[in-house]
């Protein structure tokens, strides 16, 4: 009766009707042996080993018994009475049959150790000395089937070849399977926790397959020789089977929340969490695994979630537009805090493309399909600053209040687009920056505009002869008008208001240096006194903006000054000098400006303008963009510059 039920049960490659097996061994009695097949019941529970120990052994002498053999010896054993046995000219039956019996013993032996590699009590050093025994026993027996291979076949043992290790290695496909299967049954509280069937299912799983495979690289792959490279073939077998069990659950479409759960497990968590893990990395040979989903079947997600995503950002950003956008046109006035005007609406912007960059960081291996979200910010600030310049054309009672509002939502937009925002390309940032600048323009001008034309008046009597003489003070009273009206700035956030202060910078600037080259000169006295006024401008003019907090804007008093030099300078040679270096610091000098320039000198000849012009264009740097120096001249609009070089050359 054991005799029969180990030939049903037990895994013992002499049942397999392959090279060698029973039935070509010709010159002997011949007996049919079923198939080989790993029984449920040897790994499922004990029942057939307690068959086997009730009638051949009490448990007592059983223990006895394995205590005093190990695996590998009584295999060692058996192996040698094998070949005594078959050295033989002629051997009895009964010989053969009860080696063979011996042989079918000790395999369940050696697969029951094999199968409780994760039980709880697989960690004591008894029972992994009992698997690297059973390890050992293994390999003996491959080596037998080899030393067997090449022998006349009627002289082959009935049960060579025996392949333990493929019994072995189908012995862990079915362990893996069915340990993945058991964890699906386990209710962890962590798996409790998710929402859906699938997201337990999935977690449940991971959790397994991560959880073996660091008892394999802590413990028994210590069990197993190097050339087994035992923790590749858990790997293997458990990639495998969660990628068939993750084939299986999204055949049929998945929920968005179960879509974008698989997803994260697939592209970040399987790859990077746990065949990285410190324990595991370099240990495991990821290139061979592959993804945990065919591509097909990964596109397909990948674009469900892809598209669900798209469509959630640009509806979370447009009602963020248009709920900023009912509150301007009701009148109210923003919330003060910390004392200066501020909305919600770039915190709240910058939350749902950065929480939706996150998520996608970890649900997409593509991170280039991240433009596909970061396209929708690029679309919000289009509106959003075409709904800034809508506004200002309303001009409301609240503008004032609600474009102090914007500015700082423009300055927090842009530290976000100008930092380590991942999904952006670099063609797309540069338009966000674009809208943004387009935005913040329209923001400053709404304050500085008004104060143009009075700008205009204040320095209009430049260059006339009480300014020339220092009886007239110009720049004085221009600042003190200025100090009056950035009085009504206090509750701009400061970092805006200091942006705004230093445009006011350039424009005053501007405005000085357009009179200057607009302005007829009477005589090199007035060229000389003037350009002495320009300079005690100059420090007069960046002294108040720096104390108004625009510390970086002294090339702005240096320019000046600069040009006040090319007017006191009566020397051909000494001008030409300094018209060069100021056209080197600023790649906006343009010719045009250039002559304007020298259209106020007096004793300058055509060969000397000529002469230059010529000089600046050869000196002028190739690669602008290499040029650090802010842009200023740009601003200096010259219509009436055809006009000045024809007096010019009139007196030339």
């Amino acid at each position: 009766m054991v005799r029969d039920l180990w030939r049903i049960f037990v895994p013992c490659n002499c049942l397999l009707n392959k090279g060698g097996g029973a039935e070509e061994n010709s010159g002997r009695t011949q007996r049919r042996l079923p198939k080989l097949k790993i029984p449920a019941k040897i790994w499922n529970n004990r029942k057939v080993k307690n068959q086997y120990e009730e009638q051949e052994l009490d448990g007592e002498q059983q223990e006895e018994h394995q205590e005093e053999e190990q695996l590998n010896e009584v295999t060692r054993r058996l192996i040698l009475r094998e070949d005594e046995l078959f050295s033989q000219d002629s051997h009895s039956e009964e010989e053969e049959d009860q080696l063979q019996k011996d042989f079918e013993s000790l395999s369940i032996q050696i697969w029951m150790a094999v199968q409780d590699t994760f039980t709880p009590s697989s960690l004591n050093a008894k029972h992994l000395q009992v698997l690297k025994n059973a390890v050992d026993s293994i390999q003996q027996q491959e080596i037998q089937d080899q030393r067997w291979r090449d022998c006349p076949k009627d002289k082959v043992p009935v049960w060579r070849p025996q392949r333990w290790l493929s019994t072995h290695n189908r012995l862990l496909q079915k362990m893996v399977e069915s340990r993945l299967t058991e964890a699906t049954e386990d209710d962890s509280d962590e798996a409790e926790q998710l929402s859906s069937a699938v997201k337990k299912q999935v977690c449940q799983m991971g959790k397994r397959l991560k959880e073996d495979l660091l008892t394999m690289v802590r413990t028994v792959k210590e069990c197993y020789p190097m050339k087994m490279d035992i923790l590749n073939v858990y790997g293997g077998l458990y990639h495998q089977t969660l990628s068939d069990r993750l084939a299986k659950l999204t055949s049929s479409g998945l929920e968005v929340d179960d879509c974008s759960y698989v997803l994260f497990w697939v592209n970040h968590y399987y790859p990077d969490e746990i065949l990285k893990h410190e324990e595991l990395d370099g240990q495991i040979k990821t290139a061979c695994l592959g993804s945990l989903l065919l591509q097909d079947n990964l596109k397909r997600l990948e674009e469900q979630y892809l598209s669900h995503r798209e469509d959630k950002v640009k509806q979370w950003l447009n009602t963020v537009l248009k709920k900023e956008e009912e509150s301007w046109l009701s009148g109210k006035t923003p919330e003060l805090i910390d004392s200066y005007f501020f909305s919600p609406l770039a915190i709240d912007v910058i939350q749902v493309v950065s929480s939706s960059l996150t998520e996608f960081n970890y649900v997409i291996k593509d991170q280039s399909k991240a433009q596909r979200l970061t396209v929708h910010l690029e679309n919000f600030l289009s509106s959003y600053k075409r709904s800034v310049e809508d506004l200002v054309k309303r001009n409301p009672s609240n503008l004032h209040s609600v474009i102090k509002a914007q500015l700082v939502c423009e300055q927090q937009l842009r530290d976000y687009i100008t930092g380590p925002t991942g999904g952006l390309s670099e063609e797309q940032r540069g338009r966000c920056l674009d809208a943004l600048t387009a935005l913040r323009d329209c923001g400053y001008q709404c304050f500085t505009c008004p104060l143009h034309g009075k700008i205009k008046v204040y320095l209009g009597p430049l260059w006339t002869s009480p300014w020339v003489d220092g009886s007239l003070a110009v720049v004085d009273p221009l600042l003190n008008f200025l100090n009056q009206q950035l009085d009504d700035l206090s509750d701009l956030k400061p970092a805006c208001k200091q942006v705004l202060v230093c445009n006011l910078h350039q424009d005053v600037v501007v405005q000085y240096v357009k009179k200057t080259m607009k302005t007829r000169m009477k005589s090199r006295q007035q060229q000389v006194a003037g350009s002495q006024r320009m300079v005690e401008d100059a420090k007069k003019i960046g002294s108040f903006f720096e104390e108004e907090g625009c510390v970086e804007a002294s090339w702005l008093s240096e320019m000046l000054c600069s040009l006040a030099e090319i007017l006191r300078l009566q020397d051909p040679a000494s001008i030409h000098l300094e018209v060069v270096n100021l056209a080197l610091k600023f790649p906006d000098f343009s010719g045009a400006h250039v002559s304007a320039v020298l259209s106020l000198k007096f004793g300058l000849s055509a060969l000397d303008v000529r002469s230059i012009r010529a000089s600046v264009e050869e000196n002028r740097p190739l690669d602008v963009s290499a040029n650090q120096s802010p842009l200023f001249f740009s601003r200096v609009k010259l219509k009436w510059i055809n006009k000045k070089i024809n007096q010019m050359w009139t007196r030339s």
